[in-house]
Order: C-alpha cells, then structure tokens, then sequence
C-alpha cells in the first residue's frame, strides 16, 4: 500500500521505521538486537514493524519455488470445488514410466505433510500410481494412521497378486497402521455371489471399517484396463467394455464406473462389484484422487464433475487441460 497525506508518517518517524525495518527485514537483526542497539524497548520494536507494514514500507510478496504452480493449483480449486489440488511438474514428453514415478512422489510428499497420525485410511488395491506413491514413501518416525484398509477386493491371479498385497502391507508398515484385507475379487460372476460373500462374517467386519473411514486413497481409472488390472482377473470383460461405453462410462473408482457427469453407471457390471459402497465412499471427509496423462484426462474430468475425489494429485499438462474446460 502506497504512502499517503492521510496515512504518511512524520519525517523523523519514516526514518525511524526504515532503519528498524531494513534491519529486521534485510540484515536479519534479532528485535531484541535492535531495540539494544537503538535503546528503545522491544514492545517498541515490534510496533514499530508492524507500523511499516501498514504505511507500505514494508510489503509481503510470495515467491513461488520453481517446480510449484500455486496460481493452477487454486483454479482448480475454484473451479471443481476441491479442498485442494496438487500439480505435479512433469516433463509435456514424459513416458508412462516417468509419469507414473512422478505422480507417486508428488502424493508420497502429500502424505507424509498432511498425515495427523489417527487417520484410518481406505486404499483401492490395484492402482499401478498408488503402487508408485506406495514405494516413494519413507517410513514415519511416529504412526501416520491407525490402519488401512482395502476398499475393494483385493484377491486376484497370482501372477498379479502381489501388487495388491503391496500396497496395502507395505503403506500399512509405513505408516505404522494395522492393515485390513478385503479377502475376496473385486468382481464375482452375478450378484448373488456378491451377496453371499458380503455376509460372510470376515465381509462384514471389513464393511465395519469402511464406516470409520476418515480419509480414501484412490487411483481414477479409464474403463481400458491397466496392465496390472488386466492380469489380476478383476477387470471387466471385453464386451461388458463396450456396454458400459455405450452408457456413457469415462472411467472409475474401486471399480465404481462413472459417466462424464460422474453419475454413477448402474447395472449388471455395479452389482457384481465387491468394494465400499458409494454412499459410505462419499460419506469419507477426505477423498484423494490420483492420476495423470492423456488417457486417463476424461476419467479425471468426470471424477471432479461427480465429487468422487475431494483432493486431486495429478500432472501439470492434465492440470491445465482441467483448468482450461
């Protein structure tokens, strides 16, 4: 704020105020130091500051880290109602590989900032970028959640069983958390196969946990399934695919299929599905979504038009295409 007749201090009070001001401020004087070598006192001191900030001789101005987008991080924040966005700075000509890398450290560094220690935490089992946040991560010091849980099923082909035993043991031994298996596929043949195995007793003290849930880690899927997913024996089947298309399906969450409205696509796929609920997936205060690239931008797009996610993890290209609809 510029200096004024009506806020202007008197002359001898300007050259007070920028000698205390420049030493703080510029030479880093502690305001014990200052008040000592200007014999006035420290109160003195700290009025004096505050006295500059408010005539404009001294002025906040934030620099922003390189590799940071601020400013794209809180358009997105407006603009899809989110509690936060996390861009991630990734190379326009990154490979899979990289980009998957990159988007597991952006979320590992989230995390371990905003981990409170009594989170119970809920994680989708066979999210390849939740794997790569999941390897990114340094083990705490002091227990960053009560547990994890799995919120859809995690047994699968043994060839590909592994990635969900790792996501949920090895973030559980991270964090210091008791880890909760969902013992049971992600999807069955029909739904009274589903039903049956949600009464099993082991079903429904998983469901029991679901209701505590505080927080959801979640990878954002396309309906073509990722190479890991394939493998498992969770995915949907070629023609199921194509019906689902012909809905208007964009992509999913714990294998919770969405249009590009996030509307959730009901049916014959959605009752054969062994996962949290999407009323008790919505009742979770904190829901982070991560995911990035070309492929994966419409899934993306319908899980914030949906409020499937409340927090987003996600690339600088995919950020601004998402800012610039």
């Amino acid at each position: 704020m510029p200096l004024t007749p009506y806020t202007r201090p008197a002359d001898g009070q300007v050259r007070l105020l920028t000698k205390v001001a420049r030493m703080y401020h510029e030479r880093g004087v502690r305001q014990a130091d200052i008040a000592a070598a200007l014999n006035i006192s420290q109160a003195k001191v700290s009025r004096l500051l505050k006295r500059a900030e408010s005539v404009g001789i001294v002025r906040t101005i934030v620099t922003v880290a390189p590799g940071v987008y601020a400013e794209l991080e809180e358009q997105l924040e407006e603009k899809y109602g989110l509690a936060e966005a996390v861009v991630v700075d990734v190379d326009h000509d990154a490979d899979e590989g990289e980009l998957l890398a990159s988007l597991g450290a952006g979320a590992a560094a989230y995390l371990e900032a905003t981990l409170s220690g009594s989170d119970r935490i809920g994680v989708s089992s066979w999210s390849q970028t939740i794997l790569a946040m999941v390897d990114r991560m340094r083990p705490f010091t002091v227990r960053g959640a009560t547990e994890v849980v799995q919120l859809l099923g995690g047994v699968g082909a043994p060839e590909a069983q592994s990635h969900s035993n790792r996501i949920l043991g090895e973030l559980a031994r991270t964090l210091g958390a008791e880890p909760v298996y969902v013992q049971a596929p992600g999807v069955v043949g029909d739904p009274a196969i589903r039903d049956s195995l949600l009464q099993d007793p082991s079903m429904q003290e998983v469901a029991r946990h679901w209701n505590d849930l505080t927080m959801a880690i979640m990878g954002i899927g396309s309906i073509e399934p990722s190479d890991v997913l394939a493998t498992s024996g969770n995915a949907f089947a070629a023609e199921e695919r194509r019906d689902l298309l012909d809905q208007g399906a964009v992509g999913d969450i714990c294998h919770r299929i969405f249009r590009a409205d996030g509307s959730l696509v009901r049916g014959a796929v959605d009752d054969r599905i062994i996962a949290i609920t999407v009323d008790n997936l919505r009742r979770i205060p904190r829901r982070v979504g991560i995911a990035g690239g070309d492929r994966k931008l419409e899934a993306i797009h319908g899980a914030l038009a949906g409020d499937w996610v409340t927090t987003l993890v996600t690339d600088l290209r995919s950020a601004e295409a998402l800012a610039a609809r």
